[in-house]
């Protein structure tokens, strides 16, 4: 008996909703909407080469803006580029750079609060300045990027018929 209920609550963990529907619609992370400059390629498998987020286009010391409510996980310098994560309820993080952080770790964050402001320097940006953004689901081990655009909520969401 305890052992199925452990298998029930187990697979009942792997079959939830990543996140309700609020959680997971996000916000652009620049005002005015920003163009985009490279889309995001995933990655397969991922640890392959690839585009794990968007490129926006920007002028350098624009305000970066939380996408959605959640908790600063980092905020520093990553591999030599200042970097931003916020962890946001149901297991969604995103990550904006280049940017410098006006914001903590452990620091609770409300959709649109600034995080930083843009810094030139994104390898490959076409434009005087570039936002990456990226988006994520599930534990830093295993996450499987995202394209954060898909999670907008000015993008409607489109069902497919079943048959």
């Amino acid at each position: 008996m305890m052992r199925a209920l452990a298998v029930v609550v187990a697979l009942a963990g792997v079959w939830a909703a990543p996140a309700w529907a609020d959680a997971g619609r996000l916000e652009w992370p620049l005002h005015p909407r920003p163009a985009v400059v490279r889309f995001f390629d995933a990655p397969s498998p991922n640890w392959q080469r690839g585009h794990r987020g968007v490129d926006l286009a920007a002028a350098v010391g624009r305000p970066v803006l939380a996408a959605a409510p959640g908790t600063v996980v980092f905020a520093g310098e990553l591999a030599g580029r200042p970097l931003v994560s916020i962890a946001h309820p149901g297991g969604l993080r995103t990550s904006y750079e280049p940017v410098r952080a006006s914001v903590r770790p452990g620091q609770t964050v409300a959709a649109g609060a600034v995080i930083g402001e843009l810094l030139a320097g994104h390898p490959g940006c076409s434009a005087p300045a570039c936002l990456h953004w990226g988006a994520m689901w599930g534990p830093s081990a295993r996450a499987d990027y995202v394209d954060p655009l898909g999670l907008l909520a000015s993008t409607p969401i489109r069902l497919k018929p079943v048959r």
